[in-house]
């Protein structure tokens, strides 16, 4: 699974299944690993290896 070349930091996105986390803010993005902080769960760490966070473009 190739990492999504717009998931950069700054980037505003969704988790798949966790819809009710809100839209984040893209903080970090090192290597598989993506630190974004979400306005209902705050900073997680998600491993894109498993995760494909949705991008949203407005």
């Amino acid at each position: 699974m190739s990492q999504d070349p717009d998931l950069v930091p700054g980037a505003r996105v969704r988790h798949p299944t966790e819809t009710d986390w809100g839209v984040g803010q893209v903080q970090s993005v090192i290597g598989p690993r993506a630190t974004v902080n979400f306005p209902h769960a705050g900073k997680v760490v998600i491993d894109t290896r498993h995760v494909s966070l949705v991008v949203v473009r407005d």
